[in-house]
């Protein structure tokens, strides 16, 4: 999403567009906390990971007319690593994100109510619907739009992932799953669907270049539920509708639109104590622990990269080829 103009992308100048982010500094601020192996058994782990903060989404505009809640990459949680941004969108036709480019990462848009209709300038069309994911990797370029296809108001999620540096020129690709094609599994009030990554002893067909879980739950009144997490990755929670608790259990409860940046241990544990249906997507992953610099949609490894970024979609080349001719319909 995040779609800029061509001609503002054009018209501003290589030097004065960088944004560089230290992604190594991101968690050093909780490598201190110990956790009691001992003071809460009933969490599930003796290495629970902790909320260590707390975003509210709040709405704001993107694109064309659109509303978006953008938890990551804000100025209160500007990255975790690998991961770029998330956004959850409501957006009603005309609205939408028209033509604008990516390169060097990976967007993941997730379907939370009604369809949205991608095309890009490599001829690939194709609408997702209530429940579907398209996980794209746009590597060294596309241009697409993603527009609303139905009417009233279309949400979901999009999710940007980082690549590493030795991914970031590749070919973009695809992979797209209808909603009865992604893997589920239930227990005891507890019900996920497995969009990357593991649970419940059920895995997704999904191929993620950046050693990714993206797991959507719903768990019921008075449920609970204990999700192992590698430690040597990054992760968070979105939480969707309801209220739940996160951590430990005499953490306070949380609502629906915030980010939960998680703290190093070996899980989460989540408990459901209202009495509505909890609905959160637990994400983590691989750090890359790579420099990041980024503009806008495009997140490379250094300003030259970037400045060439610019040069290469201003001038149509170097995976942006068809840049010149092409509008999406």
């Amino acid at each position: 999403m995040r779609a800029l103009s061509r001609q503002f992308l054009v018209n501003l100048h290589p030097t004065r567009i960088a944004n560089t982010r230290n992604n190594k500094g991101v968690y050093s601020f909780i490598r201190g906390i110990t956790m009691s192996t001992s003071s809460d058994q009933s969490s599930g782990f003796d290495s629970p990971r902790l909320v260590v903060k707390k975003v509210l989404a709040k709405p704001q505009s993107e694109g064309d007319g659109a509303v978006v809640r953008r938890s990551i990459g804000r100025s209160e949680l500007k990255y975790i690593d690998p991961f770029l941004m998330l956004d959850e969108f409501a957006v009603s036709p005309p609205a939408g994100f028209p033509d604008h480019p990516h390169r060097g990462f990976e967007t993941v848009t997730y379907m939370l109510q009604g369809a949205f209709t991608h095309q890009d300038f490599a001829g690939h069309t194709g609408t997702i619907r209530t429940g579907d994911v398209q996980w794209m990797t746009a590597g060294r370029g596309i241009i697409h739009s993603e527009m609303p296809a139905a009417g009233g108001t279309q949400t979901g999620l999009q999710l940007w992932i980082n690549l590493a540096s030795k991914d970031k020129m590749i070919e973009p690709r695809y992979q797209e799953l209808l909603d009865e094609d992604i893997p589920r599994a239930e227990e005891d009030g507890v019900e996920v669907k497995v969009l990357a990554g593991e649970s419940m002893g059920v895995h997704s067909p999904v191929y993620t270049r950046t050693p990714t879980m993206y797991l959507d739950f719903t768990l019921k009144p008075r449920a609970q539920y204990h999700q192992s997490i590698p430690e040597s990755w990054n992760a968070f929670v979105y939480t969707i509708d309801g209220e739940g608790v996160f951590g430990i259990p005499n953490s306070s409860p949380v609502a629906a639109h915030h980010a939960l940046l998680l703290g190093p241990g070996e899980g989460l544990s989540v408990w459901n104590r209202s009495s509505r249906p909890l609905r959160f997507v637990l994400i983590g992953g691989q750090p890359l622990n790579e420099p990041v610099v980024q503009y806008g949609p495009f997140v490379m490894n250094t300003q030259a990269e970037i400045d060439q970024t610019v040069e290469d979609y201003h001038y149509a080349k170097n995976g942006f080829e068809m840049a010149r001719h092409w509008r999406s319909n």
